[in-house]
């Protein structure tokens, strides 16, 4: 895929028009189309990058990570993991809700939201934590 193709698509994704871009950047009509041919510089690519919170190696290829905090493969199955290790600390530590119940005594339903909840919160977590300690040479 292309730096234009990728463009293209982030823009479609924004649900702006790749001339709505031109205009917001300050470039000149047809500047994003020559991406389709020529390299472009490293301070638009840097602005482009920058209205779409994404990284520059993004445009360029290199990688299909948006950001260097977006969550990989084995982020998401360290998180499964944890989501097990907690039901599992609940389940033998005589954890209890506030009515009295286990988590394995709630109704499907609620036992769905506790289960969503907990993995939604570790997921935020892990993205804020690869925000935090990330080194600044390997962002981006």
């Amino acid at each position: 895929m292309t730096t234009f193709e990728r463009v293209k698509k982030l823009c479609e994704e924004q649900k702006i028009s790749i001339n709505d871009l031109e205009k917001s950047l300050g470039y000149s009509k047809n500047t994003l189309y020559r991406l389709k041919t020529q390299k472009p510089g490293a301070d638009k690519l840097q602005a482009i990058a920058d209205y779409f919170d994404v990284s520059t190696d993004y445009l360029l290829g290199r990688t299909e990570k948006k950001r260097y905090f977006d969550l990989t493969k084995k982020d998401e199955r360290d998180i499964q993991k944890e989501l097990e290790d907690i039901l599992n600390d609940f389940n033998n530590s005589g954890f209890a809700m506030a009515d009295g119940s286990t988590p394995d005594e709630l109704d499907p339903e609620d036992r769905e939201l506790l289960i969503a909840s907990l993995e939604q919160s570790l997921r935020i977590a892990k993205r804020i934590a690869k925000q935090k300690f990330t080194r600044k040479d390997y962002r981006n």
